[in-house]
């Protein structure tokens, strides 16, 4: 049996928003307010109480923390606010006038569309490419933090040890084709404004309610078949992925500071599904032949700078499995991590 590390969500969102001394030193080298753009997203409202926490800490309780979504969940609204943060409703898609937003020197920009893509892809070029030259020219005497993906890269063999920052982007499908447009649009606003850039490409971060261990041990708790089509995959606790997130606000630059946000383990699927199997007392099944290649990231640079992830890849996986046994919540909504054609 699995140990349990959380037994409630507001245990977990304490871990995910408490913030590590190198994440306060450098929020005490900082002034000035910060806007989250797209901050009711599954990422978005604990990024926002860590930064509300590390401003705190740094001595910078003046300073406010705006977390701008459409909040279509009060709940989400509640915690915020209950947390100090400054919630501001408004539709960034639906709005054309951003002169409501709030002023700040420090902007992280986390909206995105993923899921629909393939069906839909006007709408992810809409939300992926055309919303960020709003966002640029709105904000282009800010600092702006913009949340990629690793999905912009080509699929590589294991081998390679993941797609560092110097590999030329090669987007599989719709969905990550307009992402690399939202990289594409900041970089101009940073080339033709001078606007400080840092452009942070993840996957996939662990929050326990979702994420890539949260797919493959569901399926494993609920005894159904895990494909090893794509037989490795990257991952990396949510607590670390909102603090580079923040710190890389601080390498803000018009020349573009890129970064790969994941953890150091390339970890095998099968490993991950078997590890679950004897944590969570179930038969595995799993099921297709393993592909050459998988979308993989190597961080090194990112670790670098930032420090190795405060939880490694084994403890993850022994507190999701703790997470399923205590009947936690979870969100229900896939990563779809394992997809080969980019239709999301």
């Amino acid at each position: 049996m699995s140990p349990l590390r959380f037994t409630s969500e507001e245990e977990l969102e304490r871990a995910l928003a408490t913030p590590s001394d190198a994440l306060v030193a450098d929020f005490a080298k900082g002034t000035g307010d910060l806007v989250i753009l797209g901050a009711g997203g599954k990422m978005g409202p604990t990024l926002a109480m860590l930064a509300r926490a590390a401003m705190d800490a740094a001595g910078r309780s003046a300073d406010a923390v705006y977390a701008v979504s459409r909040f279509g969940d009060a709940a989400i609204r509640e915690r915020l606010q209950t947390a100090g943060v400054e919630v501001v409703p408004f539709d960034l898609i639906e709005n054309d006038d951003f002169s409501a937003l709030p002023d700040a020197p420090n902007v992280v920009f986390m909206v995105g569309a993923k899921f629909g893509a393939a069906t839909s892809p006007s709408w992810a070029w809409e939300v992926n490419a055309a919303l960020p030259d709003r966002v640029a020219r709105r904000y282009r005497d800010s600092a702006i933090a913009v949340l990629s993906t690793g999905n912009v890269y080509p699929f590589l063999p294991a081998s390679s040890g993941g797609a560092s920052e110097d590999v030329t982007p090669a987007p599989i499908g719709e969905y990550a084709q307009s992402c690399l447009g939202r990289e594409r649009v900041f970089e101009f606003g940073a080339q033709e404004r001078g606007t400080k850039v840092s452009i942070i490409r993840l996957n996939y971060a662990v929050d326990l309610r979702y994420g890539v261990l949260a797919d493959i041990g569901s399926a494993v708790f609920a005894g159904e078949p895990v494909s090893l089509a794509t037989a490795n995959v990257n991952i990396v606790w949510q607590g670390y992925a909102n603090e580079v997130v923040l710190r890389s606000l601080l390498h803000a630059s018009p020349d573009v500071f890129t970064i790969n946000l994941t953890g150091p383990e390339l970890l095998s699927v099968e490993s991950i599904a078997r590890r679950f199997g004897t944590l969570l007392e179930r038969e595995v099944t799993l099921v297709d032949e393993p592909q050459p290649t998988a979308l993989l990231s190597d961080a090194r640079r990112c670790m670098a700078l930032f420090g190795y992830p405060s939880v490694p890849a084994e403890t993850l996986i022994e507190w999701q499995a703790g997470w399923m046994q205590a009947e936690l919540p979870m969100t229900a909504k896939p990563t779809k991590w394992a997809v080969r054609d980019g239709k999301f």
